[in-house]
Protein backbone atom coordinates (compact mmCIF):
# COMPACT_ATOMS: atom_id res chain seq x y z
CA UNK A 1 0.00 0.00 0.00
CA UNK A 2 3.04 2.12 0.83
CA UNK A 3 5.25 1.40 -1.89
CA UNK A 4 6.33 4.13 -4.45
CA UNK A 5 5.47 6.84 -1.69
CA UNK A 6 7.91 9.07 -2.02
CA UNK A 7 8.40 12.22 0.40
CA UNK A 8 8.79 14.71 -2.41
CA UNK A 9 4.96 12.82 -2.98
CA UNK A 10 3.86 12.89 0.33
CA UNK A 11 5.11 16.53 0.86
CA UNK A 12 3.71 17.66 -2.25
CA UNK A 13 0.25 16.46 -1.79
CA UNK A 14 0.10 17.59 1.92
CA UNK A 15 1.18 21.32 0.71
CA UNK A 16 -1.60 20.83 -1.67
CA UNK A 17 -3.75 19.97 1.59
CA UNK A 18 -2.78 23.00 3.33
CA UNK A 19 -3.72 25.09 -0.16
CA UNK A 20 -6.59 23.47 -0.56
CA UNK A 21 -7.61 24.21 3.20
CA UNK A 22 -6.44 27.62 3.22
CA UNK A 23 -9.36 28.38 0.82
CA UNK A 24 -12.14 26.17 2.35
CA UNK A 25 -11.32 27.84 5.58
CA UNK A 26 -11.76 31.22 4.37
CA UNK A 27 -14.75 30.69 2.75
CA UNK A 28 -16.63 28.65 5.04
CA UNK A 29 -15.87 30.94 7.63
CA UNK A 30 -17.47 33.82 5.72
CA UNK A 31 -20.21 31.02 5.21
CA UNK A 32 -20.88 30.50 8.68
CA UNK A 33 -20.85 34.16 9.35
CA UNK A 34 -23.76 34.82 7.06
CA UNK A 35 -25.78 31.93 8.85
CA UNK A 36 -24.57 32.24 12.55
CA UNK A 37 -25.23 35.81 12.59
CA UNK A 38 -28.11 36.28 9.85
CA UNK A 39 -29.63 33.00 9.55
CA UNK A 40 -29.28 32.82 6.04
CA UNK A 41 -28.35 29.78 4.05
CA UNK A 42 -26.14 31.69 1.34
CA UNK A 43 -25.92 29.05 -1.61
CA UNK A 44 -24.31 32.03 -4.00
CA UNK A 45 -21.19 32.20 -2.02
CA UNK A 46 -19.38 30.43 -4.64
CA UNK A 47 -20.31 32.91 -7.08
CA UNK A 48 -18.96 35.41 -4.99
CA UNK A 49 -15.88 33.36 -4.54
CA UNK A 50 -15.42 33.65 -8.12
CA UNK A 51 -16.58 37.07 -8.67
CA UNK A 52 -13.93 38.20 -6.80
CA UNK A 53 -11.40 36.23 -8.97
CA UNK A 54 -13.16 37.64 -12.29
CA UNK A 55 -13.52 41.41 -10.88
CA UNK A 56 -9.33 40.32 -10.03
CA UNK A 57 -8.83 39.98 -14.11
CA UNK A 58 -10.41 42.32 -15.22
CA UNK A 59 -8.86 44.87 -12.88
CA UNK A 60 -5.15 43.51 -14.51
CA UNK A 61 -6.71 43.15 -18.14
CA UNK A 62 -8.76 46.42 -19.18
CA UNK A 63 -7.26 48.66 -16.23
CA UNK A 64 -4.06 47.17 -15.89
CA UNK A 65 -4.32 47.15 -11.65
CA UNK A 66 -2.14 44.33 -10.81
CA UNK A 67 -2.77 41.39 -8.09
CA UNK A 68 -1.89 43.81 -5.15
CA UNK A 69 -4.35 46.19 -5.75
CA UNK A 70 -6.91 44.49 -7.00
CA UNK A 71 -6.48 42.31 -3.26
CA UNK A 72 -7.70 45.28 -2.08
CA UNK A 73 -10.27 46.60 -4.58
CA UNK A 74 -11.76 43.43 -5.20
CA UNK A 75 -12.98 42.31 -2.03
CA UNK A 76 -14.70 45.92 -1.73
CA UNK A 77 -16.22 45.80 -4.95
CA UNK A 78 -17.85 42.23 -4.20
CA UNK A 79 -19.15 43.24 -0.69
CA UNK A 80 -20.88 46.40 -2.52
CA UNK A 81 -22.59 43.78 -4.98
CA UNK A 82 -23.38 41.62 -1.72
CA UNK A 83 -25.38 44.87 0.00
CA UNK A 84 -27.11 45.57 -2.92
CA UNK A 85 -28.05 41.61 -2.95
CA UNK A 86 -29.21 41.68 0.40
CA UNK A 87 -31.36 44.96 0.13
CA UNK A 88 -33.17 43.54 -2.97
CA UNK A 89 -33.65 39.81 -2.39
CA UNK A 90 -33.14 38.99 1.26
CA UNK A 91 -34.34 41.61 3.10
CA UNK A 92 -37.83 40.81 1.50
CA UNK A 93 -37.48 36.92 2.61
CA UNK A 94 -35.88 37.88 6.19
CA UNK A 95 -38.86 36.29 8.62
CA UNK A 96 -39.39 33.41 6.30
CA UNK A 97 -37.63 29.88 6.38
CA UNK A 98 -34.50 29.28 5.62
CA UNK A 99 -35.64 27.23 2.86
CA UNK A 100 -36.18 30.47 0.86
CA UNK A 101 -32.46 32.15 1.70
CA UNK A 102 -31.38 28.95 -0.27
CA UNK A 103 -33.69 28.90 -2.94
CA UNK A 104 -33.10 32.60 -3.97
CA UNK A 105 -29.15 32.41 -2.86
CA UNK A 106 -29.21 29.29 -5.58
CA UNK A 107 -31.42 31.21 -8.49
CA UNK A 108 -28.72 34.09 -8.06
CA UNK A 109 -25.99 31.54 -8.55
CA UNK A 110 -27.31 30.37 -11.96
CA UNK A 111 -27.86 34.30 -13.06
CA UNK A 112 -24.39 35.09 -12.20
CA UNK A 113 -22.47 32.22 -13.57
CA UNK A 114 -25.17 32.55 -16.76
CA UNK A 115 -23.76 36.43 -17.58
CA UNK A 116 -20.47 35.52 -17.01
CA UNK A 117 -20.52 32.84 -18.51
CA UNK A 118 -22.23 34.08 -21.79
CA UNK A 119 -19.98 36.78 -21.30
CA UNK A 120 -16.43 35.81 -21.15
CA UNK A 121 -17.01 31.93 -22.07
CA UNK A 122 -16.40 28.58 -20.13
CA UNK A 123 -12.83 28.42 -20.88
CA UNK A 124 -10.60 29.35 -18.30
CA UNK A 125 -8.78 32.11 -17.96
CA UNK A 126 -4.80 32.26 -16.72
CA UNK A 127 -4.04 34.85 -14.31
CA UNK A 128 -0.21 35.22 -13.62
CA UNK A 129 1.42 34.80 -10.18
CA UNK A 130 2.21 38.37 -8.58
CA UNK A 131 4.88 36.04 -6.43
CA UNK A 132 6.98 33.71 -9.13
CA UNK A 133 9.50 31.17 -8.37
CA UNK A 134 9.78 29.77 -4.79
CA UNK A 135 12.25 27.83 -2.47
CA UNK A 136 13.64 24.19 -2.76
CA UNK A 137 13.51 22.62 0.81
CA UNK A 138 15.51 19.49 -1.06
CA UNK A 139 12.54 17.15 -0.15
CA UNK A 140 10.17 19.48 -2.15
CA UNK A 141 9.44 23.09 -4.25
CA UNK A 142 7.60 25.37 -2.09
CA UNK A 143 6.42 28.35 -4.15
CA UNK A 144 6.88 31.45 -3.01
CA UNK A 145 3.31 32.39 -3.83
CA UNK A 146 1.49 29.56 -2.32
CA UNK A 147 3.34 29.70 1.09
CA UNK A 148 1.61 33.70 0.73
CA UNK A 149 -1.28 32.15 0.30
CA UNK A 150 -1.51 30.21 3.50
CA UNK A 151 0.19 32.20 5.60
CA UNK A 152 -2.17 34.95 4.34
CA UNK A 153 -5.39 32.83 4.99
CA UNK A 154 -4.48 31.93 8.42
CA UNK A 155 -3.86 36.11 9.19
CA UNK A 156 -7.51 36.73 7.79
CA UNK A 157 -8.73 33.77 9.82
CA UNK A 158 -7.38 34.61 12.99
CA UNK A 159 -7.92 38.23 12.60
CA UNK A 160 -11.76 37.62 11.73
CA UNK A 161 -12.43 35.44 14.56
CA UNK A 162 -10.95 37.68 16.88
CA UNK A 163 -12.97 40.47 15.67
CA UNK A 164 -16.20 38.36 16.01
CA UNK A 165 -15.66 36.52 19.36
CA UNK A 166 -13.44 39.40 21.08
CA UNK A 167 -14.24 42.84 20.49
CA UNK A 168 -17.51 45.36 21.25
CA UNK A 169 -18.46 45.18 17.53
CA UNK A 170 -18.44 41.43 17.33
CA UNK A 171 -20.65 41.66 20.88
CA UNK A 172 -23.11 43.64 19.31
CA UNK A 173 -23.49 41.35 16.08
CA UNK A 174 -24.21 38.11 18.63
CA UNK A 175 -26.16 40.27 20.21
CA UNK A 176 -28.63 41.31 17.47
CA UNK A 177 -28.72 37.78 16.10
CA UNK A 178 -30.61 36.73 19.83
CA UNK A 179 -32.11 40.20 20.72
CA UNK A 180 -32.43 42.39 18.47
CA UNK A 181 -34.51 44.80 20.51
CA UNK A 182 -32.41 44.98 23.49
CA UNK A 183 -29.36 46.14 20.44
CA UNK A 184 -31.73 48.47 18.93
CA UNK A 185 -32.93 50.01 22.46
CA UNK A 186 -28.70 51.22 22.45
CA UNK A 187 -29.60 53.12 19.07
CA UNK A 188 -28.17 50.66 16.97
CA UNK A 189 -29.20 49.90 13.79
CA UNK A 190 -29.89 46.24 13.39
CA UNK A 191 -30.92 46.00 10.45
CA UNK A 192 -28.29 48.08 8.76
CA UNK A 193 -25.61 46.34 11.19
CA UNK A 194 -27.29 42.86 9.36
CA UNK A 195 -26.87 44.34 6.01
CA UNK A 196 -23.01 45.13 6.45
CA UNK A 197 -22.65 41.98 8.00
CA UNK A 198 -23.30 40.29 4.84
CA UNK A 199 -21.59 42.43 3.03
CA UNK A 200 -18.44 41.56 4.90
CA UNK A 201 -19.33 37.47 4.56
CA UNK A 202 -19.58 38.04 0.82
CA UNK A 203 -16.27 40.10 0.59
CA UNK A 204 -14.36 37.35 2.43
CA UNK A 205 -15.98 35.34 -0.37
CA UNK A 206 -14.41 37.61 -3.21
CA UNK A 207 -11.11 38.29 -1.15
CA UNK A 208 -10.79 34.10 -1.06
CA UNK A 209 -11.34 34.81 -4.99
CA UNK A 210 -8.26 36.84 -5.58
CA UNK A 211 -6.36 34.28 -4.03
CA UNK A 212 -7.50 31.77 -6.04
CA UNK A 213 -6.77 33.27 -9.32
CA UNK A 214 -3.25 32.92 -9.81
CA UNK A 215 -3.70 29.02 -7.98
CA UNK A 216 -6.82 27.74 -10.23
CA UNK A 217 -7.68 29.23 -13.71
CA UNK A 218 -10.51 32.06 -13.59
CA UNK A 219 -14.03 30.48 -14.80
CA UNK A 220 -17.53 31.07 -14.16
CA UNK A 221 -17.75 27.53 -12.79
CA UNK A 222 -15.40 27.72 -10.67
CA UNK A 223 -17.19 28.07 -7.39
CA UNK A 224 -19.68 26.14 -8.04
CA UNK A 225 -18.14 22.76 -7.51
CA UNK A 226 -16.44 24.31 -4.77
CA UNK A 227 -19.69 25.16 -3.10
CA UNK A 228 -21.11 21.35 -2.08
CA UNK A 229 -17.71 20.61 -0.09
CA UNK A 230 -17.43 23.89 1.54
CA UNK A 231 -21.44 23.14 3.21
CA UNK A 232 -19.94 19.95 3.89
CA UNK A 233 -16.73 21.78 6.11
CA UNK A 234 -19.77 23.74 7.33
CA UNK A 235 -21.95 20.94 8.40
CA UNK A 236 -19.01 19.05 9.91
CA UNK A 237 -17.27 22.01 12.43
CA UNK A 238 -20.91 23.01 13.36
CA UNK A 239 -23.47 25.54 11.39
CA UNK A 240 -22.72 28.99 12.26
CA UNK A 241 -19.46 28.29 14.30
CA UNK A 242 -16.59 30.31 12.93
CA UNK A 243 -13.87 28.74 14.91
CA UNK A 244 -15.31 25.35 13.70
CA UNK A 245 -15.34 26.35 10.03
CA UNK A 246 -11.87 27.61 10.24
CA UNK A 247 -10.44 24.70 12.04
CA UNK A 248 -12.53 22.03 10.01
CA UNK A 249 -11.32 23.81 6.92
CA UNK A 250 -7.89 23.32 7.33
CA UNK A 251 -7.82 19.98 9.01
CA UNK A 252 -10.04 18.34 5.85
CA UNK A 253 -7.58 20.03 3.50
CA UNK A 254 -5.07 17.94 4.51
CA UNK A 255 -6.93 14.66 5.35
CA UNK A 256 -7.86 15.21 1.17
CA UNK A 257 -4.39 15.76 0.67
CA UNK A 258 -2.95 12.84 2.29
CA UNK A 259 -5.83 11.05 0.78
CA UNK A 260 -4.70 11.00 -2.23
CA UNK A 261 -1.07 9.71 -1.30
CA UNK A 262 -2.37 6.37 0.39
CA UNK A 263 -5.83 5.99 -0.97
CA UNK A 264 -6.43 8.08 -4.24
CA UNK A 265 -9.67 6.34 -5.57
CA UNK A 266 -11.17 8.19 -2.33
CA UNK A 267 -9.92 11.12 -2.61
CA UNK A 268 -12.74 12.85 -3.57
CA UNK A 269 -14.84 11.55 -1.05
CA UNK A 270 -13.16 11.09 1.79
CA UNK A 271 -14.87 14.56 3.34
CA UNK A 272 -18.16 13.23 2.51
CA UNK A 273 -17.52 10.82 4.36
CA UNK A 274 -16.36 12.18 7.21
CA UNK A 275 -19.75 14.47 7.02
CA UNK A 276 -21.93 11.58 6.97
CA UNK A 277 -20.31 10.13 10.46
CA UNK A 278 -19.99 13.95 11.61
CA UNK A 279 -24.22 14.23 11.13
CA UNK A 280 -24.76 10.56 12.31
CA UNK A 281 -22.26 10.85 15.93
CA UNK A 282 -21.98 14.44 16.27
CA UNK A 283 -25.77 16.30 13.96
CA UNK A 284 -24.34 19.87 15.96
CA UNK A 285 -20.81 19.61 14.80
CA UNK A 286 -17.58 19.25 15.92
CA UNK A 287 -17.22 22.67 17.41
CA UNK A 288 -20.79 23.59 18.08
CA UNK A 289 -21.25 25.75 21.56
CA UNK A 290 -17.17 26.34 21.79
CA UNK A 291 -18.17 30.27 21.19
CA UNK A 292 -18.90 32.78 23.12
CA UNK A 293 -23.16 33.67 23.15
Amino acid sequence: MFDGITPQLLFGQLLIGVINGSFYAMLAMGLAIIFGLMHVVNFAHGAQYMLGAFVAWLLLTHLGIPYWGALFIAPVVVAIFGIVMERLLLKPIANLDHLYSLLVTYAATLVIEGLIRQQYGSTGLPYNSPLPGGVNLGFMFMPWYRLWVVVFSVVTCLGTWLLIEHTKLGSYLRAANESPEIVESFGINVPRMMTLTYGFGVGLAGLSGVLAAPVYQVSPSMGSGLMITIFAVVVIGGMGSIIGAILTGYLLGIVEGLTKVFYPEGAGLVIFFIMLLALIFRPSGLFSGTEKS
